[in-house]
């Protein structure tokens, strides 16, 4: 079995199992999302929801943040992994976006990237899940899972992205994504499937009988 080949069983089983999914980060609008997404760097879904919560019905746009300043947002966000480095990226877009583009989240990867605290996965997120852009936001998560499943080599996220890209239609990506995630989460844990047991992995590897190897990202 190729790598297209198992492509193809992969969508096929993931559409079976998600066939409708929920972006898992709770956000107001664009500018709450790309937010959200920037809080969610070394921190789960769950405490980054629990946190902004309380923050988005009073605080969701650019103004409200630069007002705010970073030892206010500090605060606000203290229960948050290295939440001092992203209070302050968090102050200093805001007041970006503000100045260069007026109070509204651009459009493009190259702007984006240029945002302190925004990389290229971040970006990914917003243009998919915000702008609905085809776009394909790979993590060390989908890096580890494209591995199991052969579908990469597995050298770090740019290069898995790009693999990814180029085994699954362009229409799929958005929904793929999380459907990735979900399934990594419920069915192939990094510490439970090991390559082994979940349906993918049985599916796309009936004979595969040692735990599989992940090169980190």
């Amino acid at each position: 079995m190729n790598e297209i080949q198992r492509a193809r069983i992969i969508l096929k089983i993931l559409n079976q199992k998600y066939p409708k999914i929920k972006v898992p980060l709770k956000s107001r609008n664009v500018f709450t999302l790309l937010i959200s997404v920037l809080l969610s760097a070394q921190c789960t879904d769950v405490n980054v929801n629990n946190v902004t919560k309380k923050i988005y019905p009073k605080y969701y746009k650019p103004i409200h943040f630069k007002k705010l300043g970073k030892k206010k947002i500090e605060k606000l966000i203290k229960k948050i992994g290295i939440f001092r480095i992203k209070a302050k990226s968090i102050y200093e877009l805001s007041k970006i976006l503000i100045e260069k583009f007026k109070s509204r989240v651009p459009k493009t990867f190259e702007d984006l990237e240029k945002l302190p605290g925004v990389g290229h996965k971040t970006a990914s997120v917003v243009m998919s899940q915000g702008f609905g852009f085809p776009a394909f936001p790979v993590d060390t998560h989908i890096h580890r899972l494209a591995q199991r499943w052969g579908l990469t080599n597995g050298k770090n996220v740019t290069q898995t992205e790009k693999d990814l890209k180029r085994l699954f239609p362009k229409k799929s990506w958005n929904k793929l994504h999380l459907q990735i995630i979900y399934y990594g989460r419920e069915f192939c844990k990094a510490r439970d499937c090991y390559g082994l047991t979940c349906k993918i992995c049985t599916t796309c590897y009936p004979k595969r009988i040692k735990p599989v190897k992940i090169k980190k990202a």
